[in-house]
């Protein structure tokens, strides 16, 4: 197949770890007779510095023409001064809304052989596999802002229509999965959560009925998912409390290093991402965990390339590498990021010759 793909590194560790995802798509390409069309462009602080704005033109065009984008991080202390008026954040957001992405994606899976790296007790690990599905568009993030010497505002808005294309993403998975679906919300204090909770369930009554739909108010969730975190399969939930539940699912598998993300919309290209940020402190110095960046990339295959079988042998190789104790530092492991990400490609190879033949080209999916 053919496919033109965006590929925006970004800042700090960004820069590192993309360099192994497109080491990946070129080994994909080479095996599986793909022509795969990299197009780099700036986001965030490195765009900043380069043209003093985080999102420029060129970035967004190329965005709107591609089959699929694949980010690595924005953001480090160059930049970090909250009364800047351009940020780096700034890019991803305004690339998020220019784009339609309104359903992030985040899969929360621990590897058994990786229990002990988290500090949650290994039992209530077992079996943990669940999704977050965060509102990307909307809420405080995009809402109407007053800042003045002694009073700030933030407004917090949604829509019924938001609302129902993020609860219909987040229902449709949670069909293919186990039917549950969890909306987490804070319908006791925040009148939007009180529109979330009653668009939610008239939803899923008229066309989800075969999905069983639990709540839970934000407080309780954030303490559930760390107490009984098998009990889930699909939590939806509105764009801040999904951030912050979701960074605080990472606890679950014991590091940020192994958490992919997709960023859907209704149409156009899906971007990929790892859910950790750009780390400046590690940048360039070969010791970033790549495997979020690959689980991305499976991600990125799956959903936007229907490229399936080659996203779950992505993902098989990563975890075989995880059993193996091929891994980074942060997880316990001794290699740098190059020899981890190397480590995969050298399992992905294993994984094709076993099932096509050695050094044959494979034809996978179509």
């Amino acid at each position: 197949m053919e496919a033109n793909i965006v590929i925006l590194p970004g800042d700090g560790v960004g820069v590192d770890i993309m360099h192994e995802a497109v080491a990946v798509l070129d080994q994909l390409a080479d095996r599986c007779g793909h022509r795969f069309t990299l197009v780099k462009r700036l986001i965030g602080g490195a765009a900043i510095d380069a043209v003093g704005q985080p999102l420029p033109s060129n970035t967004l065009a190329s965005c709107r023409a591609a089959d699929a984008i694949l980010l690595g991080a924005v953001g480090g202390p160059k930049w970090d001064d909250p009364d800047a008026s351009v940020r780096p954040e700034q890019g991803l957001l305004q690339l998020r809304q220019a784009l339609g992405l309104f359903a992030n994606l985040r899969p929360v899976k621990p590897h058994p052989a990786l229990y002990d790296a988290s500090p949650i007790r290994p039992e209530r690990l077992a079996g943990v596999d669940l999704m977050v599905v965060r509102e990307l568009t909307g809420g405080l993030y995009f809402g109407r802002k007053l800042e003045m010497a002694d009073t700030a505002e933030d407004v917090c808005r949604y829509s019924r229509a938001e609302i129902e294309r993020v609860v219909r993403q987040a229902a449709s998975l949670a069909r293919r999965r186990r039917r549950r679906l969890t909306l987490v919300d804070k319908a006791n204090v925040l009148a939007t959560s009180r529109l979330w909770r009653k668009v939610t369930q008239s939803l899923i009554a008229r066309e989800f009925p075969d999905v069983e739909l639990d709540i839970l108010l934000v407080d309780a969730a954030a303490m559930h998912l760390l107490s009984r975190p098998s009990d889930f399969d699909v939590l939806v939930t509105e764009n801040l409390f999904g951030d912050i539940l979701t960074d605080e699912a990472a606890m679950l598998t014991g590091s940020l290093g192994l958490l992919p993300s997709a960023s859907l919309g209704d149409a156009g290209p899906g971007l990929y991402e790892p859910i950790h940020g750009s780390a400046p402190d590690l940048a360039g110095q070969d010791c970033a965990n790549p495997f979020a960046m690959l689980l991305s990339l499976a991600m990125m295959l799956d959903h936007s390339l229907g490229l399936v079988d080659e996203a779950r042998l992505l993902e098989s190789a990563v975890d075989r590498c995880i059993e193996s104790g091929q891994t980074t530092v942060d997880v316990g492991g001794r290699l740098g990021t190059r020899a981890a990400g190397a480590a995969v490609r050298a399992e992905l190879d294993r994984q094709l010759d076993q099932r096509y033949g050695r050094g044959q080209p494979a034809a996978l999916s179509a």
